[in-house]
């Protein structure tokens, strides 16, 4: 995947330990929006203005690879996030809509978040609450070491992913889902609702995969097959199979292998919006 062929977001707030909590706008964000809880280091909620190091967008090729090299993660974040603000953006305009763009927190070993306390073992996640994605880098390690699921498409799926549940907020798209859970209704199992939210923020990346493709023409061999493979792992049933604990749909919460990976290629072969309506599919 080629993605330094795209535009590098302003919108990360990085909060890990050892960095300096920052927003790269050089907005000051209050403590209490992107405190970090750092094992034994207590809080750590230092924010400040823009580093005078920070990248922009007039470096030079030999400068931005100097940047890459100080930190290639950190410019891989902010570049999958430029170009899914870049998609949504238009995909919003063409409606008459207005795509606000969510923050992406980079934290290490716990966070605190508007939705309450996370760690590393949480995944990433998004809170609606405060319209934010919460990132702990070492979940793509997890993703290599435990899953097999290595690759930079790999991990911009899994970031998509979560930005599609930011579309979905935004266009109202999961609203069967969202009304059931303030009426606490049951939302789980196979077919259920919270699975059919998920569903449909694969289908979202996929479209974001494709848009970004036709502008970027960034995939490289393999690229695809590793985010369908991503997908497959953290399919509900293959999680279950792979603890050697009994397969059980009443427990689902993000939907089958199967479904995961023909949602997520759903959406990149259409590349539209509408085709994501998990909510109405008989077949999912």
């Amino acid at each position: 995947m080629l993605w330094n062929r795209a535009r590098r977001s302003d919108n990360v707030n990085d909060t890990r330990k050892g960095k300096d909590a920052r927003k790269t706008t050089g907005q000051i964000l209050g403590a209490s929006v992107a405190v970090a809880t750092l094992a034994g280091t207590g809080l750590y909620s230092t924010m400040s203005t823009t580093p005078d190091d920070a990248p922009t967008r007039s470096d030079t090729p030999l400068q931005s690879a100097a940047r890459v090299a100080e930190d290639p993660q950190l410019m891989f974040i902010q570049s999958v996030l430029g170009d899914t603000e870049d998609t949504w953006k238009q995909l919003f305009a063409q409606t008459g809509r207005h795509y606000p763009d969510p923050t992406l927190t980079l934290f290490s070993e716990s966070v605190t978040s508007a939705c309450g306390f996370a760690n590393s073992a949480s995944g990433p996640f998004y809170c609606p609450t405060n319209r934010q994605v919460y990132l702990d880098l070492a979940f793509f390690r997890i993703m290599a070491q435990q899953f097999s699921v290595i690759g930079d498409f790999a991990q911009a799926y899994i970031i998509a992913h979560e930005i599609g549940h930011h579309v979905q907020l935004e266009l109202g798209l999961s609203e069967p889902f969202e009304t059931a859970m303030t009426d606490n209704l049951p939302v789980i199992g196979d077919g259920g609702l919270e699975v059919r939210a998920e569903l449909q923020a694969d289908c979202l990346a996929g479209v974001w995969a494709h848009h970004a493709q036709k502008r970027h023409d960034w995939l490289e061999p393999g690229d695809v097959d590793a985010a369908l493979h991503a997908a497959a792992q953290f399919g509900d049933d293959y999680l279950q199979q792979s603890r050697n604990a009994t397969i059980r749909p009443e427990t689902f919460s993000h939907g089958t292998s199967a479904q995961r990976v023909n949602w997520f290629k759903s959406g990149f072969v259409a590349g539209r919006i509408n085709a994501c309506d998990t909510f109405a599919a008989q077949d999912r």
